[in-house]
């Protein structure tokens, strides 16, 4: 009987063979989690294994191009916005809608704008697994000593025409090597030791860190909704304001362009080298680990609109048209974007998931480690807009960094050479692909 049971056993495994998911992402920091969601997962659904591999971001997208060129991608991913749209031009991606609309799976459990910005008419490419907003990193040793409050720094307004308060505060914070803030008159901007606020570099289409907090909240849009061309990168709002932007070095309050080449804002920062930096909730954990000084995460300042502005960006996961597998490869996408996975993933505060609600435990669980993670909140809770996606994406954004680079080099001004960009990027398009 035994010998029968056995034989049995063996009949069923060998007429329903496991299934393995391969699953890449590129964080290692989210790793822990998602090996513990695979875990999860699979002890829920009987035969379906979950493979999972982890690259570095450069590493990680040559693993993805060079997959779909030999037919072994892997069967999910986790998909960035600045690549989806060549994915989906070219065909790569299961459109899940059809899976959504099967499963009744709940969308309204997301933020609106993550799952708009995933889809494409009625087709949808990923389902949100995080999101982030982007806030300021300050050096609060140092700006106890420049008799900078921590009430002013949450109080910050700009404007491109002096910089507002923000500048202020920024010049305050800026001293040269004799210990001089930028508002004496006899302040060296040659030699500066510690600057008030590092622009990160020139960004992309997006300019996410940047300078699309400043240029949003300026009155600047990119487009009407996400996929629909022209896009609006000759708006005299965004050159006023990289326009602003490219003269803080020259006050000694930034370094110039080229610093930023050598060594990220963010090490900069972590090196005492700048006082103020903006950055994305994704940076949490670089600064609780690598910052050695008191410091704090306040609201970007408010603009010429009168409030705030943050890119709310979201990666989500997405299934590869080549699998093999899509069955479990849906099953395991959408585990990834319930509040059973996403509940693990915030219990190791690395990202805000996108589950509505959730945020909360992030903040909560960064408090008890001592970390004010607040301002991500409010800056959720302030003019959010989403990034920009359209067509030929990697052109876009290498004509928007070359673009806005020459003038932060002082190559050329800034109208000008947006307007040029703009042409250039719109000629990209038929007129018919407008939406």
């Amino acid at each position: 009987m035994r010998r029968l049971f056995a034989l049995a056993a063996t009949l069923a495994c060998t007429a329903a063979p496991a299934a393995q998911v391969k699953y890449m992402l590129w964080d290692s920091l989210q790793l822990p989690a998602y090996r513990q969601c695979a875990a999860d997962f699979s002890q829920r659904n009987p035969g379906t294994t979950i493979k999972i591999s982890q690259a570095g971001w450069d590493d990680y997208w040559t693993a993805i191009s060079t997959g779909f060129i030999a037919n072994a991608a892997p069967d999910v991913f986790v998909n960035h916005l600045g690549k989806a749209p060549q994915f989906i031009v070219n065909d790569l991606l299961v459109d899940l809608a059809p899976y959504v609309q099967r499963d009744k799976l709940d969308m309204a459990q997301y933020p609106a704008g993550l799952v708009q910005v995933w889809g494409r008419g009625a087709q949808q490419f990923g389902l949100p697994k995080d999101w982030d907003t982007v806030a300021l990193m300050v050096n609060l040793t140092h700006a106890k000593k420049a008799g900078v409050s921590l009430a002013e720094l949450q109080a910050m307004a700009w404007n491109p025409k002096d910089g507002g308060s923000f500048e202020a505060v920024a010049k305050r914070l800026t001293l040269d090597a004799q210990g001089r803030n930028a508002l004496d008159p006899a302040f060296d901007r040659q030699h500066v030791a510690v600057y008030g606020y590092q622009n990160p570099g020139a960004g992309n289409m997006a300019g996410q860190t940047e300078w699309s907090h400043f240029a949003v909240s300026n009155g600047f849009a990119y487009q009407s909704v996400p996929w629909a061309t022209p896009l609006h990168y000759d708006s005299p709002r965004l050159a006023e304001t990289i326009t602003w932007l490219a003269s803080l070095p020259g006050k000694g309050v930034s370094a110039p362009y080229q610093f930023t080449q050598g060594q990220s804002a963010s090490a900069a920062f972590a090196a005492g080298k700048v006082a103020m930096v903006p950055d994305g909730a994704w940076m949490i954990g670089y600064y609780a680990h690598n910052v050695k000084f008191a410091n704090t995460w306040v609201p970007l300042p408010k603009g010429p609109s009168g409030r705030r502005a943050s890119m709310l960006n979201g990666v989500a996961d997405s299934i590869w048209v080549g699998s093999k597998v899509k069955e479990e490869a849906w099953a395991w996408v959408k585990y990834l974007a319930s509040p059973a996975c996403q509940s693990v993933v915030a219990n190791q505060g690395v990202v805000f998931p996108a589950i509505n609600g959730m945020a909360e435990q992030v903040v909560a669980l960064h408090k008890s480690r001592g970390v004010d993670a607040s301002a991500f909140l409010t800056m959720a809770n302030e003019q959010t807009f989403l990034s920009p996606v359209a067509d030929n994406g990697a052109q876009v954004s290498e004509l928007m960094k070359n673009a806005i680079e020459n003038v932060l080099m002082g190559r050329k001004a800034a109208a000008p050479a947006l307007q040029d960009a703009t042409d250039k990027i719109n000629r990209l398009f038929k007129p018919a692909t407008s939406h």
